[in-house]
């Protein structure tokens, strides 16, 4: 049994492993604890996402479906190798499964047939979605089979475990078939073979292991479809490489991606208490700040601590924008902490 490592932990441990890592806006405080414990943790749990395109693969990640909200994993798995931090804390994953098969990973040994589903998985596993359509014809790249190797040996060598603790969903809930296209006794193997050396460090495709400094260009893609994948703004992609209208970029081009002199992860500030619209509070200021330096509020509007129409009117537009919506009504003035964090990653880029 661990204690779940920090988000620093995670993103240093998988790029010491070698994984090119993309934090997605907002994921280090986007989980599901509210709905129940994360931790102790015991292993890790492998899905494939039954869906295709790495945009569309990460945006179903992040939000979820119908009657199953996001976060569905902690990190997903792209056919390039990508892996993209999506969520931190309890993430809607590997829902109920047998709690035999839980006592054997706590004490690494053989798993017994998963036929019950009397244990909540989403407190004991990390979780790792891999895009691949999940129809035993869909290819699995050597890139991202090395990345989901060396994702899962980064979290065991983070703990302490051995590959007993990286299962399969199929191994953990009845009736599951995933991963489909390789057996986990396979991957088992691999983890074993990389945990008796030390961390290599090397690509797993993409980047440059423990960067996302560059970005290769690949054929029929935009600055903004790249900035979605990638989670930045695509005028900060174009600024930073002096890419000038009509904004015409090239396959096989580098793409600086920016970041904040000095490099590093950007925090968010905490998220606020008591900032609601149509009341007082400090923190309206800097709510009003960022909003400004991110191009939602008009610059003229003075600061103040009141949550005022024009902050609520503007934080409505941000919402709506990115589907951000903490009542469930559109329009919505609340700022939630997602978007709290979504904000300032923005700003931060500036």
């Amino acid at each position: 049994m661990a204690t779940p490592i920090s988000a620093d932990r995670l993103v240093a441990a998988l790029r010491a492993e070698g994984v090119h890592v993309v934090e997605r806006p907002g994921w280090r405080t986007y989980n599901r604890n509210h709905k129940g414990p994360f931790g102790p943790v015991n292993g890790v749990v492998i899905h494939h996402t039954v869906t295709s395109g790495t945009s569309n693969t990460v945006s179903i990640v992040e939000r979820g479906y119908a009657g199953l909200p996001g976060p569905l994993c902690h990190g997903m798995i792209a056919k390039d190798g990508t892996v993209y931090l999506v969520g931190h804390g309890r993430t809607n994953h590997a829902g109920r499964g047998d709690g035999d098969v839980l006592r054997a990973v706590i004490a690494e040994r053989g798993l017994p047939a998963a036929n019950e589903a009397d244990t909540d998985g989403n407190t004991h596993f990390y979780g790792f979605e891999c895009e691949n359509r999940g129809d035993g014809r869909d290819p699995w790249p050597k890139a991202q089979l090395e990345a989901i190797e060396r994702a899962a040996a980064a979290l065991c060598r983070a703990h302490g475990w051995s590959p007993a603790s990286v299962i399969g969903h199929k191994e953990w809930q009845p009736g599951k078939v995933d991963p489909k296209g390789f057996t986990m006794g396979w991957l088992r193997e691999r983890v074993s073979a990389r945990l008796k050396s030390k961390p290599s460090g090397g690509s797993s495709g993409g980047a440059s292991a423990g960067a996302s400094s560059t970005y290769v260009v690949k054929n029929g893609e935009t600055l903004s479809g790249i900035g979605n994948k990638l989670g930045i703004r695509w005028e900060l992609l174009a600024q930073a490489n002096k890419v000038k209208k009509p904004f015409v970029i090239t396959p096989g081009q580098k793409l600086t991606i920016p970041r904040k002199a000095g490099g590093g992860t950007y925090t968010p500030p905490p998220f606020p208490n008591g900032l609601t619209p149509g009341r007082s509070s400090p923190s309206a200021k800097g709510l009003q700040q960022t909003l400004k330096d991110t191009g939602w509020l008009d610059r003229s509007v003075p600061l103040a601590d009141n949550y005022g129409p024009k902050t609520q009117k503007a934080v409505a537009s941000f919402n709506h924008k990115h589907n951000l919506f903490t009542t469930g009504r559109p329009n919505d003035p609340s700022i939630g902490r997602r978007g709290w964090d979504l904000l300032h990653q923005l700003s931060y880029g500036n």
